[in-house]
């Protein structure tokens, strides 16, 4: 039940919600335990209230509330001062950031280049770099010597994003890249945990460490867009097909800046969730067995004994597959909450939302929202089963988003995933660490805190 009272014009009093430390608000609640702190917040009803310092949020606990603030009034809700803040120093005027008119005329220029059929070209490029890394793997292979599996998800979407994006080819050793790439990730990590750490222009040791990240990763990027100017190779990845795109009206295509935000925007969004999602996928999986019997018997049925490498054609018959990733990312979504900060004046579910206020929506909260599923702590992939989402309401489940601003390359998300499962559980199993509990760690993406140590085991 909300803890609304409504007057007929919307809210009569004031939103609930914690009253925290009279200077600080819920600032030190939120940063000792942020999962715990917002899903303590739906106790307050569909919208809750409350403040870090100076500012006042209101976190939205209701599907009908995620789809107003996502659908039906989005152009009222911006990213935000803080978000921008976090991200643009990275990616610029990428997707992720841009808003407006730029936005709009970069989403109907990149929108093609994620089609299905551009998305199947790099089917053959996932399980190869799977394979690979399985053959990595060999030394540890019945040994009980562990793996840190975030790790190894990590730099293996690595891998196939750089492929994707560059056929390969980024001018600079692959390892060179993928530590400048960690480093950006790790440092936004770092600033959603200390959001008042000296900005990027002030000299610290850190600081340091992320500008030089930056000029590895553009320098990289940079030297390919000019290398593919001057007509250098036929590659037929992602960036030949971001710079082949044309706006409809003016004929335009991408200026290098333009092109290098949104490969670094591609860069962290295909690499950083997709490696969380895997890697919480091995977790559930080892916990709980039967799941996961079903699922290599279904890879049985689909792929033979001779276990097979699973190629796009196969994922229609893999539906248990791509349940148990639908499952795992209602658990641990990586992107697991997102802010917006309002423009004008709003009504959400007969709660005020003043102009420039901030509201954050929680896949994380939502998800396990008890209101919307039954046993939500629970692993079970049957939720996702064919027909039983048509019971639920559309935002009780948004992992990607939703409406206009819903994740550009969930498509490719998911077919990676697939794909990943499937090779690799098809050849080995990963067993937790006996003793060694696992615990999420809330930074800009929802991770395994510390890594997630695994021994491998032939299939």
């Amino acid at each position: 039940m909300s803890a609304t009272i409504s007057n007929g014009r919307g809210y009569a009093g004031r939103t609930p919600g914690p009253r925290g430390n009279p200077i600080l608000g819920s600032m030190r609640d939120f940063q000792r335990d942020k999962l715990g702190f917002v899903q303590s917040l739906t106790r307050y009803g569909d919208v809750a209230r409350y403040r870090t310092a100076h500012l006042t949020w209101y976190q939205i606990n209701h599907p009908e509330g995620v789809r107003r603030v996502l659908q039906e009034n989005n152009r009222n809700y911006g990213k935000g001062a803080l978000t921008l803040n976090f991200f643009k120093p990275v990616v610029g005027e990428g997707l992720l950031t841009s808003e407006g008119a730029l936005w709009l005329r970069q989403r109907r220029l990149i929108q093609p280049v994620f089609h299905r059929k551009s998305v199947a070209s790099f089917g053959g490029l996932m399980t190869g770099e799977t394979l690979a890394m399985l053959e990595r793997w060999r030394p540890a292979l019945g040994t009980g010597k562990p793996l840190d599996v975030q790790a190894e998800m990590a730099r293996l979407t690595l891998d196939v994003v750089t492929g994707a994006l560059f056929h390969a080819h980024v001018g600079e050793e692959p390892e060179v890249i993928g530590r400048a790439i960690s480093t950006l990730v790790e440092d936004t990590g770092y600033r959603f945990e200390v959001p008042f750490y000296p900005p990027h222009r002030v000299p610290t040791p850190r600081n340091r460490r992320f500008r030089a990240a930056l000029r590895t990763v553009d320098r990289a990027v940079y030297s390919i867009i000019a290398e593919r100017r001057r007509g250098g190779g036929d590659e037929e990845d992602l960036l030949a097909l971001l710079m082949g795109t044309r706006d409809e009206e003016t004929g335009e295509a991408m200026n290098d800046k333009q092109l290098r935000d949104e490969v670094i925007t591609l860069f962290l969004a295909g690499h950083e969730t997709t490696a969380n999602a895997l890697s919480w996928t091995f977790y559930l999986l080892a916990a709980n067995p039967e799941a996961e019997e079903r699922l290599r018997a279904e890879l049985y049925e689909a792929l033979g004994a001779d276990r097979r490498v699973p190629a796009l054609e196969d994922l229609p018959k893999l539906a248990y597959t791509k349940m148990v990733v639908d499952e795992t990312l209602r658990l641990y979504p990586p992107a697991w909450i997102t802010n917006r900060q309002a423009i004008a004046e709003d009504d959400i579910l007969g709660h005020r939302i003043p102009a420039k206020s901030f509201v954050t929506l929680s896949p994380y909260v939502l998800h396990r929202h008890p209101d919307y599923w039954d046993r939500p702590d629970e692993f079970d992939p049957e939720r996702f089963a064919p027909g039983r989402h048509d019971k639920r309401p559309r935002f009780a489940y948004f992992p990607f988003g939703g409406g206009p601003r819903q994740c550009i390359g969930q498509s490719m998300a998911l077919v990676e995933a697939q794909l990943v499962l499937a090779t690799i559980l098809g050849r080995c199993r990963l067993r937790p660490i006996p003793g060694r509990p696992v615990e999420a760690q809330a930074l800009a993406t929802l991770r395994p805190r510390g890594g997630l140590p695994m021994t491998v085991e032939a299939a």
